[in-house]
């Protein structure tokens, strides 16, 4: 099941606010009332009292068969300290009962696992094609014009407007992180799947710019992202492309394969190296 901060996390991640009713809706029953008793406090044990419970009951579950008295030197082999209680219920001695075990204050504390860190601005060309930028700000208008154009040119003309939104993982500081990797991928896919309901169906993936962690989170190997199970193609960022010329020479061969994918009449050759 999952955890309720984490549930919250995934909620907002997708655009839905948690809410819980504090009046009473027009026309609803109302909640019966009712007193809850409190169960009783479990009366506590003394350690040697519960050490006595645990003897008494091996005692009545084990067949009753003849015990030799001990030998005095038997006695005085008997292991001591904790051991000695494992020893009587388990009927024997256990090896190395008479080292005691390590107090748990002396066991090193596990490690807490640290979220993944990552901010992308994210849209989507008609709802089909998937914009991934890895960068912290959304990009100013020189860049946004020279996305434009770029699409332009390949021949991909959306019959909207683009527009990019944030998402930063994690959405919430300070929430216990027990799979990194797996929650932030999970955060990601729920922030996708909340967008769905504004018409998002994304066929394609195309990526303007490389992030080592959102490597990871992606996937993406060759021509297809397997976080999200689309053909996916992975370039240059638009700073790069905007201030290098041999970057858009580079990248020009791909439009018109981007072309026929837009128009439904081909595919384009995504699987050569990426940054070309």
């Amino acid at each position: 099941m999952t955890p309720e901060p984490q549930r919250r996390q995934y909620l907002e991640a997708m655009g839905l606010t948690a809410w819980e009713a504090r009046y009473r809706l027009p026309n609803a029953r109302p909640t019966p009332a009712c007193e809850w008793q409190r169960p009783a406090p479990a009366p506590t044990e003394a350690p040697a009292e519960r050490l006595h419970a645990l003897l008494d009951e091996s005692a009545r579950e084990a067949p009753a068969r003849p015990t030799p008295e001990p030998a005095p030197r038997e006695r005085s082999q008997r292991p001591a300290g904790p051991g000695k209680a494992r020893a009587l219920l388990g009927g024997g001695e256990v090896p190395g009962a008479a080292e005691a075990p390590a107090r748990d204050e002396e066991r090193p504390a596990a490690e807490p696992a640290e979220a993944l860190r990552f901010t992308l601005q994210v849209a989507c060309l008609d709802g089909r094609w998937l914009l991934l930028l890895p960068r912290a700000s959304q990009p100013d208008a020189t860049r946004q014009r020279l996305l434009a154009n770029l699409l332009q040119a390949a021949g991909v003309l959306p019959e909207r407007p683009l527009e990019f939104e944030t998402f930063h993982w994690p959405q919430m500081e300070g929430l216990p992180v027990d799979a990194p990797l797996e929650e932030a991928r999970q955060g990601l896919q729920a922030f996708l799947e909340g967008r769905r309901r504004r018409g998002w169906a994304p066929e394609r993936l195309l990526i303007f710019g490389h992030d080592a962690t959102l490597a990871r989170v992606l996937t993406v190997e060759g021509a297809h992202c397997a976080l999200l199970d689309l053909p996916a193609w992975q370039g240059p960022g638009l700073d790069e492309l905007a201030g290098s010329a041999e970057a858009k020479r580079a990248l020009w061969p791909r439009l018109a394969g981007w072309r026929e994918a837009w128009q439904g009449t081909g595919e384009d050759d995504d699987a050569a190296p990426a940054g070309g």
